[in-house]
């Protein structure tokens, strides 16, 4: 198939474009960078079937037509959409509209990659689909959070009005490979930290809860969604529902990585997200979909792979060793 990949040099795009190439699949990947890393798919420039373009999808997209469109393009960490509010409002609003408009054009299957950060701080948990969310429209978080409503709201009119062939998946916390060290998620910056000798650092008491998936499992998902028939219109948690405290995960990174980083506890964040953890049961039921890495496996392969590219191995993954262009690499 033909398939377009917005967000495609981002954490879960760049896995996501991996997954279609090896599955023999055109890719045509987009992404303008601002958070997005090109060291995340150099592998993949001069490929058969990988097209790249560095171009902003608020502005436009690139000519074609597609048989499928995974919408991922947005910040999607709190360094991310804190830096770029602005940035992220406007590509899951008018970024999701163009996105939109080129999968009706050509037909094409569409699926948004929303967020568990819809449900805000939940009242009701473990967090189902039909659950409605409770988000400060204004918070420190509303760029991301009303961001990513208003792109699901701008989907289903799409499926209502025109009938278009989309679904939803929310994401949960995801981890593994290419991770940005410095993107202020607690798996990369845990690990960071316990691999450089610096305190571990944990927001409050640490009794906050967290859902960790690990990105292969959530790509699956992501795959699973969008190719299985009977899916239009619908929305699905993507996540594991394991639920731990961010101390417990800290504990954990700290002995996998077998580091002797303190663990320090400093003031907690604004609005810090109490309890996340998904209900998977639709997901399981309708897509045959759960995850199946354990944690520790998970976590022992982002280590691993975070000792090569911290500037204490080979090189930092922020900086990229190709220069992104305008015109596509075929």
């Amino acid at each position: 198939m033909r398939i377009l990949v917005t967000g495609g040099a981002g954490f879960i795009g760049s896995h996501l474009c991996d997954r279609l190439i090896a599955d023999g699949h055109e890719v045509t990947a987009v992404d303008n960078l601002i958070t997005g890393h090109l060291a995340n798919i150099e592998h993949l420039m001069g490929r058969n079937g990988f097209r790249w373009y560095q171009m902003d999808i608020v502005e436009s997209l690139p000519e074609g037509q597609w048989e499928a469109v995974f919408h991922l393009a947005s910040p999607a960490s709190p360094v991310g959409y804190g830096e770029h509010p602005i940035e992220t409002m406007l590509v899951n609003a008018v970024g999701t509209h163009h996105a939109l408009e080129a999968a009706r054009a050509g037909g094409a299957r569409f699926l948004l990659a929303s967020t568990s950060e819809v449900y805000g701080d939940p009242l009701e948990h473990p967090q189902p689909e039909t659950y409605w969310g409770n988000v400060n429209p204004v918070g420190p978080r509303a760029c991301y959070d009303e961001g990513k409503r208003f792109a699901e709201a701008l989907t289903v009119a799409y499926v209502r009005r025109y009938q278009l062939d989309a679904r939803i998946v929310r994401i949960f916390n995801t981890y593994g490979p290419r991770n940005h060290p410095e993107d202020g998620r607690i798996v990369p910056t845990f690990i960071r930290q316990a691999l450089q000798s610096a305190p571990i650092t944990v927001y409050g008491d640490g009794q906050q809860t967290r859902s960790l998936c690990y990105v292969a499992d959530l790509i699956e998902g992501l795959m699973r969604a969008q190719f299985t028939v009977g899916t239009t219109g619908e929305v699905f948690n993507l996540g594991r529902p394991d639920e731990h405290s961010v101390l417990e995960y800290a504990r954990l990174v700290q002995r996998l990585a077998g580091s002797e980083s303190a663990i320090l506890h400093v003031p907690a964040r604004e609005e810090e997200i109490a309890r996340r953890r998904p209900d998977i049961t639709k997901a399981r039921r309708v897509l045959g979909w759960e995850p199946s890495t354990p944690l520790e496996q998970g976590l022992g392969q982002t280590i691993a792979w975070f000792r090569q590219v911290l500037p204490s191995g080979t090189r930092d993954p922020a900086t990229p060793r190709v220069t992104g262009e305008a015109r596509p690499r075929v």
